[in-house]
């Protein structure tokens, strides 16, 4: 090829990239048309649409993500981290200035459900609204009439996002958005479903409580693999969020929901812990904390009553048989090994020799989802830096759990993770030191360690 030829060559190529980005900033960049939220016939202020938009935001979790550490109510500025980089939730009260008070019902539409801010650039999706497009157009009213009428408006200027150029480009999310949450998405059909209370708890989880943003796995493009029970991959668990893992909500019986009895899954979200082996932690805390324990009874077992339909991933690796042999093994003072040893020092006292404790109070490890889980991380993370169980209603006393990370070496901990993980009936693959580096790591960076000794979580 002659020089000439060549400079033709790489003439045509960057045209044709010139092309395609301008084709893709066009296509980005083109006035969205959404579906538009009738205004109905209902006043705004009425204090029962008020209070039917309470619960919305309730149930949505709203609260959480859009109210910073010390904040004021959905006044924004806490940070939500992501793969590229901290992305800060944004004031939702109704300032005119700093908040959405000068938004319409339809700018408030577009925003939840599409996903459109008002000045018409696309939100990023930490903003669950591939999920709250399923919400119907009523629910919708109410929350704006709630967040119109109900919430004290607080003037706090948004926090800028910690993203890096060219990343923090924000056109290329339009088409992300077109392409994985489309403006002509249509609320759930609850029609398909067997009976009111799945149809009810199918709208809840797939809907407002956009469980599947954190606890369906995503693509290498982010999107959620599955948005229903259509998908295989829905709910099956999802990454590391805040470092710890979201669990498998699907009916394996190892580390999923399978075991689970329907009462067992509705006390998990009520009070944060049941009878049979679960407490909540981490960034599930908010959850019922804010959300989940002030639902109505019907609710939660609707929620509960929908997950118990999800059969299996199948994709989970371990499996448990229970036995007594690890109990009567360490009850007999035999330590087979270093991390039987560390088991007996560190975690016996409350959990016993038999792994079961009292299950109200302290989880049981035989059988536990979290111990069970393909992952150690969540495991990882709660022997390092301990954990706290919230505070509800009905269980008001917020028990925490010690972080180890002082006094454990990442080979110890790794030890006692992998003995847990295969003890009494527990067959789950072993936790490496390089993975309790990695956790380390991250909980150093983030200030997730105490530097006092035997400190618990907060």
């Amino acid at each position: 090829m002659t020089m000439s030829s060549k400079k033709k060559a790489l003439l045509a190529v960057v045209a044709v990239g010139v092309i395609a980005v301008a084709g893709a900033f066009a296509y980005a960049t083109a006035p969205s048309t959404t579906r538009a939220i009738p205004a109905g016939t209902a006043d705004l202020n009425d204090k029962a649409l008020i209070d039917a938009g309470r619960y919305v935001a309730t149930a949505s979790d709203c609260i959480a993500c859009h109210t910073a550490n010390g904040g004021k109510p959905f006044a924004g500025g806490r940070a939500i981290a992501s793969p590229i980089g901290n992305m800060y939730s944004t004031n939702i009260t109704p300032e005119k200035t700093t908040g959405i008070g000068s938004y319409s019902l339809n700018d408030f539409d577009r925003a939840v459900r599409h996903g459109i801010a008002k000045d018409g650039t696309s939100l990023y999706p930490a903003m669950p609204y591939p999920s709250y497009a399923k919400m119907n157009d009523q629910d919708v009213r109410a929350l704006y009439a709630y967040f119109m009428h109900g919430v004290e408006p607080v003037a706090v200027a948004n926090h800028a996002n910690d993203i890096s150029w060219p990343l923090s480009i924000r056109w290329p999310m339009a088409i992300w958005r077109k392409t994985f949450a489309p403006a002509d998405m249509a609320p759930l059909n609850l029609g398909k479903y067997q009976s009111e209370q799945l149809a009810r708890g199918a709208y809840l989880v797939q809907g407002a409580g956009h469980c599947g943003s954190c606890h369906t796995p995503r693509s290498v493009t982010m999107q959620e693999q599955g948005l229903d029970e259509s998908s295989k991959a829905y709910l099956a668990g999802g990454p590391l969020i805040d470092g710890w893992l979201a669990a498998n909500l699907r009916g394996d019986k190892a580390d999923g929901l399978g075991s689970w009895s329907e009462q067992d899954v509705v006390d998990t979200l009520k009070t944060g812990r049941n009878k049979t082996t679960a407490v909540v932690g981490g960034p599930m805390n908010d959850v019922v904390a804010h959300s989940m324990q002030h639902m109505t009874d019907q609710d939660l077992h609707a929620i509960a009553a929908y997950l118990k339909t999800l059969p299996a991933s199948g994709s989970g690796k371990a499996t448990f048989t229970a036995s007594d042999d690890t109990a009567k093994a360490l009850h007999a003072g035999v330590e087979s090994t270093r991390g039987a040893q560390l088991y007996l020092d560190n975690c016996a006292a409350c959990h016993r020799t038999d792994g079961k404790s009292n299950a109200i109070t302290f989880p049981a490890l035989p059988g536990n989802p979290t111990v069970l889980a393909d992952d150690p991380a969540s495991l990882i993370r709660l022997v390092l830096a301990g954990s706290r169980l919230p505070s509800t209603k009905e269980r008001p006393s917020d028990l925490a759990m010690p972080g180890f990370a002082w006094r454990l070496s990442d080979d110890e901990t790794a030890q006692l993770v992998t003995f847990v993980r295969q003890s009494w009936g527990n067959q789950a693959p072993a936790a490496r030191a390089s993975e309790v580096a990695k956790v380390r790591k991250a909980l150093e960076k983030d200030g997730g360690l105490s530097a006092d000794k035997g400190d618990t979580a907060h």
